[in-house]
C-alpha cells in the first residue's frame, strides 16, 4: 500500500519537473521573440515610412497592370508633405477597393503633387511590358506640378530620370507611404479605365478581372477573338510559351 508521504513527495517531484519545464519554455519564448518580436495587434498595419532620402522632396512611383493581358499600364507618381502620417497607407493589393478609393481621395488631397502616366497596349506590344511599365512612371513624373530631388521606386529596374537621383525598393509600396499612395493612384485609375471597357466588351469580365489572366478571360478571348486592348505580344491563352523581356 502506498504511504501518504510517498504520495506527497511524487506529487512534489512532479511539481518541480513542471516548474522547470515552464521556465525552459519561457527561456526558449524571450529567446525566440527577442530575434522575432511580436507584431503589435493594431487596428491598422503598421505605419511605413515617411521617407527614404534626407532632406530632399523624394516622389514615389509604382504601376499597376503588368500581368494583364489587356489594356494599358498605369504608374502614378506622388510627392507626400514632409512628417506625413497615415496609419491605412500601404500596398494597394492589402486593401479592399473600399479602402483603396476612400485612400485615394485622401492622397489626391493631401498630397504636394501627384500624376499619373499610362502607355496603352500597341506601345507595350512594342517596347514590352517592363519598358512600359518604367515609360509610364517616366510619363507620371513628367505630369507632376512640383519637380522632385530625388525618386523611389516599386521593384528592382528603372531608367534614369535626367540627373534625378533614384532608389528601386523591392516591395517599396509595403514600405514608404509615397510609393503605397502612388500604387493606390494607379491601381484605382486604372479599375476605372478597365470598368469603361468592361462597358465596351462585357464578355471579357474585366469590370471584374481588370484584364489579367483568369480562366473567364482566356475563355472569352477562345470564343470571341481578341480586341484591340488586348497585348498581342503576350502569352494570351496559356500554355508553355513565356513573355521574354529585354532590358535595354
Amino acid at each position: 500500500m502506498i504511504s501518504r508521504a510517498s504520495i506527497i513527495s511524487r506529487a512534489s517531484r512532479i511539481s518541480n519537473l513542471l516548474l522547470i519545464a515552464s521556465i525552459q519554455a519561457h527561456k526558449a519564448f524571450c529567446t525566440y521573440f527577442h530575434n522575432y518580436p511580436i507584431q503589435p495587434l493594431n487596428k491598422y498595419p503598421q505605419m511605413l515610412l515617411p521617407h527614404y532620402y534626407e532632406g530632399l522632396t523624394e516622389a514615389g512611383c509604382d504601376e499597376a497592370g503588368r500581368g494583364c493581358l489587356a489594356g494599358s499600364v498605369y504608374a502614378a507618381a506622388v510627392i507626400l508633405p514632409d512628417n506625413y502620417s497615415n496609419e491605412m497607407l500601404n500596398d494597394s493589393k492589402k486593401l479592399t477597393a473600399k479602402q483603396r478609393y476612400a485612400l485615394r481621395e485622401t492622397i489626391i488631397n493631401d498630397a504636394v503633387a501627384w500624376a499619373v502616366g499610362i502607355v496603352d497596349a500597341k506601345e507595350i506590344d512594342k517596347i514590352n511590358i517592363l519598358n512600359a511599365s518604367i515609360l509610364a512612371m517616366h510619363r507620371a513624373i513628367d505630369s507632376l506640378s512640383v519637380r522632385p530631388q530625388a525618386l523611389i521606386i516599386d521593384g528592382n529596374k528603372f531608367k534614369p530620370y535626367g540627373d534625378l537621383p533614384y532608389q528601386t525598393i523591392v516591395k517599396g509600396d509595403g514600405k514608404y507611404m509615397a510609393i503605397a499612395a502612388a500604387s493606390i493612384l494607379a491601381k484605382t485609375f486604372r479599375d476605372d479605365y478597365m470598368n469603361r471597357l468592361s462597358e465596351e466588351y462585357p464578355q471579357y469580365g474585366w469590370d471584374k478581372n481588370a484584364g489579367y489572366p483568369t480562366k473567364v478571360h482566356r475563355e472569352a478571348i477562345k470564343k470571341y477573338g481578341v480586341t484591340p486592348y488586348h497585348r498581342m505580344s503576350y502569352n494570351l491563352l496559356g500554355g508553355p510559351k513565356q513573355l521574354e523581356l529585354d532590358f535595354k
